[in-house]
């Protein structure tokens, strides 16, 4: 067991009414599982997903990450344990503007205390990766939507983290450019990397093999899957379509209904 949630509740105050962003929510993620996240606006998902990468705290409930408790950890051991087991993949690509992409991808390795020989070299390895070894210089606005996505995800691999948190990953890109995103994200599930995906789209949702739904900041949905696509297309698209007809599906848990 790689990352375990354990009762785990967020709770936002708004004046004097309390908003459960997440109610008691218990997961395990194994290694080498790559894990979709889905829900209507408003759901907990990307709550879930501030919560489990550790850059959100809790209210209630206990974290695990490669079997150690790591909840009352403090900001500054948090922070390091962010740079050394977690990478993140954002939207938003959260490049530095002005720097290279080269430079973009070494920056955590600048927090880890690699010097700067090996940082080079490592940044520059992990571009060749990703397709954009002819990009080394080049800054985000020199680059497409789709290449500053490959940046952002060989920024997220190269401290070689044991678990890789994607939001929306491919959310603002053309569709061309989202699909070899999804491409990248297969490739480095079959490396045997870690992946936990917040998305709401159904189609990128498919390359998952284990799909989680949340609603109103309950785990109301949670099935892994082989590679039967049809089965999993049905569920998803089934389940996804109920939920945003406002209507809250059965309770399951690895497919089985657990109650109403």
């Amino acid at each position: 067991m790689l990352l375990a949630l354990k009762n785990v509740s967020k709770i936002y105050k708004l004046g004097e009414q309390e908003i459960r962003a997440l109610n008691e929510v218990t997961i395990n993620v194994d290694e080498g599982e790559f894990v979709a996240v889905m829900g209507p606006s408003g759901s907990g998902k990307s709550t879930f997903l501030q919560v489990a990468s550790l850059l959100s705290s809790t209210e209630k409930g206990d974290i695990f990450l490669k079997g150690r408790n790591v909840t009352k950890y403090s900001e500054v051991e948090l922070a390091h344990l962010r740079n050394r087991e977690i990478g993140f993949i954002f939207q938003q690509f959260n490049l530095l503007a002005r720097t290279s992409a080269l430079e973009n991808v070494a920056l955590p390795m600048v927090y880890a205390g690699v010097g700067a020989a090996e940082r080079r070299a490592r940044a520059a390895a992990m571009l060749e990766k990703v397709g954009l070894l002819d990009r080394l210089g080049n800054t985000p606005a020199q680059l497409s939507g789709g290449q500053q996505q490959r940046v952002a995800i060989a920024r997220a691999l190269v401290n070689e983290p044991a678990i890789i948190f994607a939001d929306e990953p491919t959310g603002n890109l053309d569709s061309k450019s989202g699909e070899d995103i999804k491409n990248l994200l297969k490739e480095l599930h079959q490396e045997g990397k870690t992946i936990v995906m917040v998305t709401h789209e159904a189609e990128i949702a498919q390359i998952a093999k284990r799909i989680i739904l949340f609603h109103d900041g309950e785990l109301i949905y949670d099935e892994k899957f082989g590679y039967n696509k049809s089965l999993k297309s049905q569920k998803t698209i089934e389940y996804v379509d109920m939920l945003k007809k406002k209507r809250k599906p059965p309770r399951l848990i690895f497919g089985k209904v657990t109650g109403k």
